[in-house]
């Protein structure tokens, strides 16, 4: 099982849609997918599933059904965590196709940042209850990806720094950031870079810590594995000027904040290793994917995909399947 989480503390970079396109290509490539929202905006469970669903998920009371009720146990003090529900999402993909399945988000799983705040330094003094709480994410994930012999585990967390994406990012072992060409995200990557050393160094004194041999822990690698730049717009193929301002520090903002190497003066997006992609933005493809509700490289004519959009469609899918391809190889899958 390889997680990778999509991680940046900026907010509005287009994270939760890459999430989203990238599993369903990856479910087509054949590679069995889940998708874990552990956003307490819950976008990504709303873009998978219609409102009848969401309304059947988060009905008045408890959520049993979502991540909120994986970890109301112990959000409780009754107990550890359950056994996580994957909602099924059918591909129809093909008969080569893989498996999509959704551990849904839940507003309410914003209650948890407190238990976690609380249980980060009761690891110090090697308390059990505390490393069931902080390590409630990842064994959940475990459970979900073991019963269904799952390759791939998508993790979508909020634009913070806080407890609950803490938690989160320890249970990943790759981090992909998503990235907008703007100074706001450049001020991200210094943030979050830091941030992320922080979080594995701590993470690695605190594990040998547990006092419970069998209890599973997560290696808490949060192994950088490249940004994405999001949506930039495009004029004959080259990304236009107001862009391309920004796009050029990309590169040597990430190396020195989040690979922690020296600046290099003759990278640039174009040929870093670093950059997986850089997505142009299909204004006119995600409405239409919105209301048909799929991503936006299995659009149809009938869903409106027609002309100027048709092209925009088979695009869109070269783009995101070489981006699935570029992820692949970075984890080693």
């Amino acid at each position: 099982m390889k997680t990778i989480a999509f991680f940046n503390n900026k907010g509005g970079v287009g994270k939760t849609t890459l999430v989203y396109h990238l599993a369903w290509m990856f479910a087509h490539m054949g590679h069995d997918v889940i998708a874990a929202d552990l956003d307490p905006q819950s976008n990504l469970t709303s873009m998978f599933l219609d409102e009848d669903r969401l309304e059947e998920l988060w009905p008045d009371g408890k959520h049993p059904n979502t991540i909120h009720g994986v970890v109301e146990p112990i959000l409780r003090g009754i107990g550890d965590i359950q056994a996580p529900q994957v909602e099924a999402i059918a591909t129809q993909m093909g008969l080569h196709s893989g498996d999509l399945g959704l551990i849904a988000g839940d507003l309410a799983l914003s209650g948890f940042e407190d238990k976690l705040s609380d249980a980060w330094p009761r690891c110090h003094n090697r308390d059990e209850s505390a490393f069931r709480t902080m390590t409630a994410f990842y064994r959940a994930i475990l459970i979900a990806a073991e019963q269904r012999g799952t390759e791939l585990v998508l993790i979508d967390v909020g634009p913070n720094l806080g407890a609950i994406n803490r938690a989160a990012l320890i249970a990943s072992q790759f981090v992909v950031i998503p990235l907008a060409s703007d100074l706001y995200s450049l001020q991200g990557l210094r943030n979050l870079g830091p941030q992320l050393r922080l979080w594995r160094e701590a993470w690695g004194e605190l594990r040998g810590k547990s006092p419970d041999p069998d209890l599973p822990l997560p290696s808490g690698d949060m192994c950088p594995t490249g940004y994405v730049v999001m949506q930039h717009a495009t004029r004959a193929e080259r990304p236009v000027k107001a862009y391309l301002r920004w796009m050029d520090r990309i590169p040597n903002e990430y190396r020195q904040s989040v690979a922690n190497e020296p600046r290099d003066a003759n990278v640039h997006v174009e040929n870093d290793p670093y950059c997986l992609a850089a997505l142009k933005h299909y204004r006119s493809l995600m409405p239409l994917a919105m209301e048909a509700r799929k991503p936006m490289f299995r659009l149809k004519p009938a869903d409106g995909a027609i002309g100027a959009h048709a092209q925009a469609v088979r695009d869109c899918y070269t783009d995101f399947h070489a981006l699935a391809r570029q992820i692949l190889s970075a984890i080693g899958a």
